[in-house]
């Protein structure tokens, strides 16, 4: 149908004074997105930027349109800033409330988060989502000094490392070149081939599958001492010393280097690490074979199935993903041969049972799942290329003793209290478990802190949010749970989406009367005769004409508004006798529609009469018209 997977390009930045050099590199490349990729299938579908200081953060404004980003980008300044850390997990929450799912989100900053509570809330938004965060980070040298000595510039890595994404740590002056990665992931169809990380290093080999259908792939490395070599299917070689090498040429920008690789050879590849430090190795490319999951449980009754876990699959049981897998020929193309669950920082890899349910969709079981953070891993065959291919989630997961559920069945109601119920349950240590509960439009809200727990058993809980009286109907609030059990060993989430809607009482539609009718059309010119009509609308005591539009026609539509205890909207349709019909569409604020409709009937007249007789004929029959009705 022609559908590509189109980006979302969005911008969290830190606007402090310090920032000066990163926001004017943000602006370039976001220009630079924009302007080359405006018109063609790269081109994102979506725009996001959140800017941040401290103590403000937001708001979040996203746009389709990519003038419009560009000219709130050229609004950011830098300055303030005062202390050190700055808002960056509340702007960062707002971009994952904010952007649709599987999105890739790159935060611009020099500092710490002074917002480290958030820390647990995000990771949930990040695993809910399935989202891509990456860091670029460019401390000064007044800020390195203070960081060394804290921990919590580590919670960057960290996110990044959960989400998939990179943190990249580069001098103000190479900002620039890091950048490039932005330029990579702005683009349609991305997969992602391999994606692992190790801490300690330790030399180990990384091999992966490149497919007929990938293009433009790049390999990207970070962590510092970084010594590796990269090895084709054919046993051509290049270290990570020789910059423009028979496989590509690799870029060292901060503590990443980025390997562009020539061409595809299909096959598989070889990344050979022989460093003892810290290392993340992920490969990407473009391809149209990608796939989406979500793990599951069975549920029973008169129409059986499956639904989507909200949070982490519970600990003691087989895990179970329900997959789709897509291709540009479709399913019946591809040939799915393997998923495994991977840990993400070991060598441990869980296999699961595969079961073809039709249409692409696969039920994948697997018994024994990885204790620590794992990532899914498939494998199959491309009947197209009739080559193997290789695809791997980003987001890591884990099991966890703890579940959460809740169901919200209502929307919220401005200025009234809605209440949330939640149930917590455990299959691990009894006692006191710890309760976290955020919205991302600050509404207030209350809930238990704390909530006591056997091993085996549960207990119920109720968030309660008030949105203000004032609250614009139609407000979306995102609100997340958390529930963490004694000592902090186990914890489990609940993302619910919830909506501010007003009550609504008007259920009359507005009314539409036609006041008058001026025109004569002759059928057999309608292009040099014209027609109007005269119409009043009201809502009444409703609540108000929100648009007043032509729903069928081709004329010129103008009004005015009288306010006489009433409000009644006049209006004039002026239109040519070649559109003789109208149809008047009025909705008022709450989506009622009044409708008013009008057809000008035409005329043969005299015209058409003189302009079908030879003139003589024509004279004679006025001559006789004129006799037999007098004026």
């Amino acid at each position: 149908m022609g559908i590509s997977r189109s980006a979302v390009l969005a911008f969290v930045i830190d606007t402090t004074g310090s920032m000066a050099d990163d926001i004017a590199e943000a602006k370039r490349v976001a220009f630079n997105i924009i302007d080359s990729k405006k018109g063609t299938q790269d081109e994102p579908s979506e725009y996001i930027l959140v800017p941040f200081n401290d103590p403000k953060f937001g708001p979040l404004i996203r746009t389709t349109d990519p003038d419009v980003m560009k000219s709130e980008i050229s609004k950011i300044n830098a300055d303030g800033g005062g202390d050190i850390p700055e808002m960056c997990m509340s702007a960062l929450q707002l971009a994952l409330t904010g952007a649709p799912s599987s999105s890739y989100i790159y935060v611009f900053t020099d500092a710490p988060p002074k917002d480290t509570h958030l820390e647990k809330t995000i990771a949930a938004l990040i695993s809910s989502t399935k989202t891509t965060v990456s860091f670029l980070l460019t401390a000064s040298s007044r800020r390195r000094r203070a960081l060394s000595a804290s921990s919590q510039f580590q919670m960057y890595y960290d996110m990044a490392l959960a989400s998939g994404g990179q943190a990249i740590e580069v001098s103000k002056s190479s900002i620039s070149q890091a950048t490039d990665i932005i330029v990579d992931t702005s683009t349609s169809a991305l997969v992602t081939i391999l994606q692992c990380s190790r801490d300690p290093g330790r030399v180990e080999n990384f091999p992966f599958l490149l497919d007929g259908s990938v293009s433009n792939t790049t390999i990207y490395i970070t962590g510092t001492g970084l010594t590796f070599n990269l090895r084709s299917p054919t046993g051509v070689t290049q270290s990570n010393t020789v910059v423009n090498g028979p496989l590509g040429t690799i870029q060292r920008v901060g503590n990443l280097q980025r390997i562009q690789v020539n061409g595809t050879e299909m096959g598989l590849w070889h990344v050979d690490m022989t460093t003892m430090w810290p290392y993340s190795i992920k490969v990407m490319g473009q391809s149209a074979i990608t796939f989406i999951y979500d793990f599951v449980e069975e549920f029973e009754g008169p129409h059986p199935g499956f639904a989507a876990i909200d949070g982490r699959p519970s600990t003691g049981s087989p895990a179970k993903l329900l997959l789709t897998l897509t291709g540009e020929k479709g399913p019946e193309a591809l040939e799915l041969q393997e998923v495994v669950l991977m840990e993400v920082s070991g060598v441990k890899v869980s296999n699961g049972t595969i079961e073809k349910m039709g249409n692409g969709d696969y039920l994948v079981t697997v018994n024994e799942v990885p204790e620590g953070e794992f990532v899914v891993m498939l494998k199959g065959k491309d009947k197209t290329f009739t080559s193997l291919f290789q695809r791997q989630t980003t987001t890591q997961m884990s099991q966890s003793k703890v579940t959460i559920k809740a169901i919200a069945d209502s929307s919220m109601l401005p200025g009234q209290v809605f209440k949330l119920n939640f149930t917590v349950t455990t299959n691990g240590t009894s006692g006191t478990y710890t309760i976290r509960a955020r919205n991302d439009k600050n509404i207030p809200m209350t809930h238990p802190s704390t909530l006591n727990l056997v091993s085996g058993g549960s207990a119920q809980g109720t968030v309660s949010l008030t949105p203000p009286g004032n609250t614009v109907s139609g407000t979306d609030v995102t609100l997340t749970i958390e529930a963490e059990s004694p000592g902090g060993s186990h914890s489990n989430y609940a993302v619910l989406r919830l909506s501010v809607l007003s009550k609504v009482t008007d259920f009359t539609p507005p009314k539409c009367e036609i006041v008058n009718v001026q025109g004569i059309c002759y059928s057999s010119s309608c292009n040099s005769s014209n027609w109007e009509l005269s119409v009043n609308i009201t809502d009444g005591n409703g609540t108000g004409i929100e648009s007043i539009s032509i729903q069928q026609g081709s004329g010129n539509f103008t009004q005015r508004k009288v306010e006489d205890g009433v409000i009644v909207v006049m209006g004039l349709y002026e239109a040519s006798c070649c559109s003789p019909s109208v149809t008047l569409s009025a909705v008022d604020k709450v989506g009622n529609v009044g409708r008013c409709s009008y057809t000008m009937k035409s005329s043969a007249g005299l015209r058409l009469i003189s302009m079908s007789l030879p003139l003589w004929a024509s004279l004679l029959l006025y001559s006789f018209l004129c006799d037999a009705f007098p004026l």
